[in-house]
């Protein structure tokens, strides 16, 4: 496939955001977009065109059957002015295993990782400049044939946008209060729960959304069957420094394998944490709340990157993590992590790809 690229008029690009501080999240979306569409059995048409809006059948198979995918990745502005990628292959990998779970078609990720490459360089002017902002990339593949009926569309769309954000949680990086739910759930093993798919958030909303109203930033989620074992947060994987452990729960089919967490349990093996995956209960974690013995607890993902979290609430009570206040190891992790991303400092992981 060759990739070709139409650049917007000049005269209608957008406005760019002037103040760098007030970004928030997924609100502004840039001049350009990519996009191919698989048919016939094949990846075709690869294109960079002006940003613009789909049209699509009312009976796209998106809409009533659910299959659509995503990734979430971020372009960096390093102190040389170049621009960086961090584990952008991870990420190609996970949307293939996402894509493959869905049964959707997988894609060259070489391919579609050099054609980010173009769309980012093209539209390098909306990346911000402010240290903790950077450009979000939505990599996003959704079926859109028009047929009814419970089978994988013949058809898909792969595409590609970006925009600037600053702090995904308006706490910063300050600590978030959470809500443990153990009424609802998220996923299941053996279901959808390890990939990326838009099916997980929708049925993540209604637990999020009361929780939100009832004061927390995000809902804490216990596996569905028994209810007992700590899962993840609704937007991050979960992290539990309790004693001289640092507990993350195992991957088994209902979390997501999370790039950040990932990247997390590396560093913090180097830096001399022993870092368990193992099964956690919430009364475990309770218990250590009371006890003192759980020192931090912090969640991990690409738009926060690392966010700790001051108090969780379970049964209707509010257990203090520690002190509630963003403990020492989040801080470093949190802060190495924006080093390596920002190109700051020495990457002896070969994480950090410079672009442009």
């Amino acid at each position: 496939m060759e990739l070709s690229i139409a650049k917007a008029d000049p005269s209608r690009m957008k406005p760019k955001p002037k103040d760098e501080a007030t970004l928030g999240f997924g609100r502004y979306f840039s001049d350009h977009m990519f996009v191919m569409r698989h048919a016939q059995g094949r990846w075709q048409d690869p294109r960079i065109v002006p940003y613009a809006n789909f049209e699509m059948d009312p009976a796209a198979m998106v809409f009533h059957y659910g299959q659509a995918i995503f990734e979430g990745m971020k372009a960096y502005r390093g102190k040389d002015g170049g621009i960086y990628l961090f584990r952008p292959g991870a990420n190609m990998e996970r949307m293939n295993n996402s894509a493959a779970k869905l049964c959707m078609p997988e894609f060259d990720g070489e391919f579609v990782l050099n054609a980010m490459k173009d769309l980012v360089n093209l539209d390098r002017d909306w990346i911000p400049r402010t240290h903790g902002s950077a450009l979000y990339i939505r990599p996003t593949m959704i079926a859109d044939e028009p047929a009814l009926g419970v089978r994988p569309s013949a058809t898909y769309i792969f595409f590609i946008i970006v925009g600037p954000v600053g702090a995904y949680y308006p706490e910063g990086f300050n600590p978030v209060k959470i809500y443990v739910s153990d009424e609802h759930v998220r996923a299941v093993r053996g279901g959808v729960g390890e990939a990326k798919t838009a099916a997980n958030y929708a049925a993540s909303l209604y637990a999020a959304e009361k929780a939100k109203k009832a004061g927390f930033t995000q809902v804490l989620w216990l596996d569905a069957v028994e209810r007992r074992y700590v899962e993840e947060v609704g937007t991050m994987n979960i992290f539990f420094l309790m004693g001289d452990e640092l507990i993350t729960p195992p991957l088994r089919g209902s979390i997501l394998p999370g790039v950040t967490r990932d990247s997390v349990i590396r560093v913090a093996r180097d830096i001399g944490c022993m870092v368990v995956e193992r099964n956690i209960t919430v009364d475990e974690v309770v218990e250590g709340c009371k006890s003192g013995t759980l020192k931090e607890v912090f969640g991990t993902g690409t738009a926060a990157v690392i966010s700790p979290v001051g108090e969780i609430s379970y049964k209707d009570r509010a257990h203090a993590v520690g002190d509630g206040k963003t403990g020492p190891l989040a801080t470093r992790l949190f802060n190495y992590l924006l080093s390596l991303q920002y190109a700051e400092i020495e990457d002896p992981y070969g994480w950090v790809k410079k672009i442009g």
